[in-house]
């Protein structure tokens, strides 16, 4: 009985047989075999589907797998350069990519409609990429006991995109630690109740975003903002939203945080002992902060908490919430470049904002401008590919995989995919007032279901009171890049090339 990795792997030499047939016909003895070219280098490795002798239909069952058959060395380098432009973007996207990847997706769904595509990285993992936004529903849905947050390996550390929540966590436990994050986070809430205290500093740190207050009377020079200016701000902001007023200015601490995120959670070698150095130091400093840190802050409304078990780690969650909010200043500088771009959108939100600081008593909602940072993420999202790994054999569209699959989503290609989503490539934050719009399987900047983040309210707070710090009192009169407000935006933006010039209104 013929499974799916026997039909990849003939799929596989088929296609590297065609590949050689077309590329040296003289040598093959043969002329080409009429074969539709594949975009952008395509995939050699494909899932079983319908169309194909060989392949299992959807009603297909199996009952068990049977050993593949080794693929030759020539094979297996063949296979892997052709789908190496395709793996690249999809397994680590870099600037330049991100476009190439999307076009060898839409010509993988082109060839095999929208049933999960399963295709090998350089490495040799095989990843299962879904492609239509049913199956994108059910990997949101799919109870962490069947669809894993992340690979076991990563519960050996701690990343920005892996939470102490997370599904290294088990049973009870996880359950605990949850709920008491979402009391600190209070993901239910548009307006954070603690954000009185949450605004000021965010105000107080956005001074650093402009530049001091000039002099009365005195014409001063645009300021350059950029994003060592705005990680400056924002670090000081997070330091105190999360253990208090008086982390504000602790720089040793932030080095300390700036190193554990270049190491990524996994340091390697040599490097092992120094960030666990690192890390005892951060985590001792971070301690001290809590143990005196006010009931307004993160770290003091998880510590009000009941937590019978003793399972919260206080010193280790606050560590967790810092290093998350070092996606605000990316996408803070992000969406300004794009209100630059759009100058009727950012008169509209300047309006928002200088109306919310005459109010006074609501504070906080801003929704153009929450919408602005919405669309922001859309285009731009943190997180553009979704992984998760299989617990225990699952079953798509008919076909079983072994537990271990990796299974992907493609986050930012299902948000500026133009055949499912009107003006894909364009920035319309008016998108977001539709109510269903958070909803929508198809837009995810911070993932649905139980995967997804329970900052996301406090996080669009955060970047939305930035923003409108900046538009009080300032307009964005120049953007490098010069984006197109008319035409597609492109498809990556590094925030480390951003600069945008303020100008005094």
């Amino acid at each position: 009985m013929r499974t799916v990795q026997g039909a990849a792997l003939d799929g596989l030499r088929a296609r590297v047989r065609a590949l050689a047939a077309r590329r040296r016909p003289e040598r093959a003895g043969r002329p080409p075999r009429a074969e539709a070219p594949c975009a952008d280098g395509g995939p050699a490795l494909r899932g079983p589907g319908a169309g194909t002798p060989g392949r299992r239909t959807p009603g297909t069952q199996f009952s068990r797998y049977a050993a593949a058959a080794p693929v030759p060395r020539s094979t297996a380098r063949a296979a892997l350069a052709g789908v190496g432009v395709l793996l690249r973007g999809l397994t680590g996207p870099r600037p330049g990519e991100v476009r190439t990847s999307a076009a060898a997706l839409r010509a993988l769904r082109a060839r095999d409609g929208d049933a999960p595509a399963l295709v090998r990285t350089r490495s040799g993992r095989t990843v299962l990429v879904l492609l239509d936004p049913q199956d994108v529903r059910r990997f949101y849905a799919e109870p962490v006991s069947v669809l894993a947050a992340a690979p076991p390996d990563k519960c050996r550390g701690l990343s920005p995109e892996e939470p102490a929540d997370s599904g290294c966590s088990r049973g009870e436990l996880r359950a605990e630690r949850r709920e008491i994050s979402a009391e600190a986070l209070a993901p239910d809430r548009p307006v954070h109740p603690s954000c009185g205290p949450f605004l000021t500093a965010l105000a107080e740190e956005a001074r650093h975003l402009t530049g001091p207050a000039p002099a009365t009377g005195t014409r001063t020079a645009a300021v350059v903002l950029d994003l060592t200016r705005a990680r400056y701000a924002v670090h000081r902001a997070a330091r105190r939203i999360v253990l208090g007023d008086a982390a504000a200015g602790d720089e040793e601490l932030g080095g300390w945080l700036t190193q554990l995120r270049a190491e990524g959670g996994s340091p390697r070698g040599g490097r092992v002992r120094a960030a666990r150095s690192v890390q005892d130091k951060a985590r001792a400093r971070i301690g001290q902060y809590a143990a005196r840190a006010g009931a307004d802050t993160l770290v003091g409304r998880a510590a009000g908490h009941a937590d019978p078990a003793g399972t919260l780690d206080l010193a280790g969650q606050a560590q967790h919430w810092l290093l998350a909010m070092d996606a605000v200043p990316d996408t803070l500088l992000r969406t300004l470049l794009l209100l630059g771009a759009h100058p009727v959108e950012q008169d509209l939100a300047a309006v928002e904002a200088a109306a919310e600081a005459a109010a006074g008593g609501d504070r906080g909602a801003l929704p153009r401008l929450r919408a602005c940072v919405r669309e922001s993420l859309r285009l731009y999202p943190v997180v553009p590919d979704l992984m998760r790994v299989t617990r225990a054999e699952t079953e798509w569209r008919g076909v079983r995989y072994p537990a271990g699959t990796a299974v992907l989503v493609p986050a930012a290609f299902h948000q500026r995919d133009p055949e499912r989503v009107p003006a894909a490539h364009v920035f319309v934050p008016g998108r977001w007032k539709n109510p269903g719009a958070d909803q929508d399987i198809r837009m995810a900047p911070f993932s649905h279901g139980g995967g997804r983040c329970p900052g996301d309210q406090l996080g669009l707070m955060a970047t939305a009171a930035l923003c409108a710090e900046v538009l009080r009192g300032h307009r964005v009169t120049g953007t490098r890049p010069v984006l197109d407000p008319v035409g597609p935006l492109p498809v990556a933006l590094d925030a480390r090339r951003v600069r945008l010039m303020l100008t005094r209104r």
